[in-house]
Formats: C-alpha cells, structure tokens, sequence
C-alpha cells in the first residue's frame, strides 16, 4: 500500500511539474524597432522559449501602437522595453481595469538625460563636471560657424528633448556665458559632433542620453547642475514650450518598464519572476550597444553574445536550474 501510495505521489508531481513547465503556453514579444530594445526581446525569447518552455514568437513593435494593442486586445503578451512616460495614462489606465502589468524595470537606472562633456576634459579640470565650470571656461567649446560664441549641441529639433534642453540653456543662463544653441539637424548629427570630438581631442558640451551605443563607445561625464532633481517641476513646466521663467533641476530619470499582458502573467508566475528580475544597468547596456554597433550585430547575434560572454550579468536573473537549460540551449547553436 505504500509503495501503491508512493507511486501515486510521484506521478502526480511529475504531472504538475510538466504542466508547470507548459503553462506558459505561446508567447508573442514585442521586437522594436532600435537596438537596446532588440537586444532584450531576444534575450526574453531566448532564455523564456529554452529556460521556463514558452512558445516564443517575436512580432514588429513600436511604442504607441504597441502600447495601444496591449491595452485594447491583450497582445502582444511583452513589450520588453517600454519607456512608459510617452504613454503614462493609456498605461496606468490598462493597469487599472487589469488588461497589463508593468513587470519590471528595463534598466535599474532608468532612462538617462543629461548635459555632457568628454571625460578626458574632466580629467585634466574637474571644474568642467560642474555647470559653474563650463560657464567659466566657455571660450573653450568652440563654435563651428561664429568664434565669437561658444557651442552648445542641443537635442535635434522635432523631437521632444529639444523643449526641455532649451528650458534648461535658458534656466542655467548659458546665453549670458557666450553659449549659443547649435542645432545637429538629427540624432546622427548628433552622435557624429561627439565622435568628431573624440576623434580630434576637442571640446563638445551638449545634450544626450543614455542607454545609447554613443555613451558605450566614448567615456562622456554628466555636468552636475548643482541643483538636485525636481521632478515634479520638470514635468510640469520644463517639459512645455510654454514655461515662463524656467528653474534649474537635473534630467529626472525615465522610466522604462517591461510590461506584459495580465492573461499571460496568470498562466506563467514563473516567467513573470524572471521578467522581474531581469535588468541592465545603462553602463551594460551602453557597452553591449557600442558592441552591437561595432559587429553590426542583429538581435540573435547580440543575444548569443550577451549569454555566452556576459553570464555574469544574465544568471543572477534566473535559478540554477533555468541557466542550466539555457547553456545547454546556447551548446547546441
């Protein structure tokens, strides 16, 4: 009878266990469209489909409309880096009538803003870490079309970060220094009057953000305003076109959330704990980008490099017995 009864036991927590182990059934990730956020839908589908038996299935994703089909139809069942400010009510109201969930937090630091400098300028003076610094030192960032002023490289015209770095020129009284707004023309524009700095060994001041391959590829120090965060005051007024009489506050920093469908966070707990646990810092995710940039690396291959070479950052996310199905999974690519 005991051994009738043992028998029976065990069949049964074999036949949980393999439920458990197909409960989660197929899952649909969102792959959007820049690179950060295909690295982690790759990852997710890697280590969901080989470590907890999801049926994964990556599908083209963009902020709105992914957000707006997760909120409205329940799919697709993750969107692995959501920056959840540009759609804060859609979200927070999906949230509220239980259609999705945020799930974690893409980057424990957040999404990065800043004003920058090269670091090797901060070596040679520490007073350039610091807004007073720049200011003192303003004939050092030279202009490319007047000698008479000196550079400020501003966020790309059009998009939203233009408002708020052109609040803050104004807020820390950079005109009054000598600084003039240079206008890159685009994101490349941008990130190629950096690595011309570079390049050259020169002086740049400007805006930028980071988790961005730019920020892995070259070593730049975020000026401290000296002024704190506010982050109440900088999304009401220094986000709008329309703040009168700007105040100084540091780049609060963004949110970027995993989210995931609240169907799909019932039928797996178990993926749902490593959505949760599973994060990059932006000096990670900077580095794994510039790599990407540098090998012109798609998602899948940046994804084998992450977890064949960077397990220490990936095996805190899972037990031991996930990252045991995972390196058996990545032995047999």
């Amino acid at each position: 009878m005991r051994k009738l009864l043992a028998a029976t036991v065990l069949l049964t927590a074999m036949s949980a266990t393999q439920a458990y182990a197909s409960e989660c059934g197929k899952v649909t990730i969102a792959d959007m469209n820049w690179n950060s956020a295909t690295l982690l839908a790759n990852v997710d589908s890697f280590i969901l489909q080989h470590g907890y038996g999801c049926d994964t299935d990556l599908v083209p994703g963009d902020t709105m409309p992914t957000g707006t089909s997760m909120v409205e139809k329940g799919e697709p069942d993750i969107a692995p880096e959501f920056w959840s400010n540009s759609m804060k009510a859609a979200l927070d109201r999906g949230v509220e009538e239980g259609r999705i969930l945020y799930a974690g937090k893409s980057f424990s630091d957040g999404g990065e803003e800043g004003f920058w400098v090269p670091e090797y300028m901060v070596k040679k003076d520490p007073s350039l870490a610091t807004i007073e610094g720049i200011k003192k030192n303003a004939k050092l960032f030279k202009h490319p079309e007047d000698d008479d002023k000196s550079a400020f490289y501003n966020c790309p015209a059009g998009w939203n970060c233009q408002i708020s770095a052109g609040n803050l020129f104004e807020a820390l009284k950079l005109e009054d220094a000598g600084f003039d707004l240079i206008d890159p023309g685009s994101g490349a524009g941008l990130s190629g009057s950096i690595a011309k700095a570079y390049e050259r060994g020169e002086a740049w001041f400007g805006y930028y953000w980071a988790p961005t391959a730019v920020l892995g590829k070259y070593k730049m120090v975020k000026v401290d305003f000296g002024s704190g965060i506010d982050a109440k005051y900088f999304k009401e007024c220094l986000t709008n076109t329309e703040c009168v009489d700007p105040k100084v506050s540091m780049y609060p920093p963004s949110n970027v959330d995993t989210v995931i469908t609240t169907s799909f966070a019932k039928r797996s707990p178990a993926a749902v704990e490593y959505l949760g646990k599973r994060s990059f810092t932006n000096a990670q995710m900077n580095s794994l980008l510039a790599w990407m940039e540098d090998n012109q690396a798609d998602g899948e291959a940046v994804m084998e490099e992450v977890l064949t070479n960077h397990e220490d950052i990936w095996v805190k996310w899972v037990s031991p017995e996930v990252a045991d199905k995972v390196r058996g999974a990545l032995a047999d690519l």
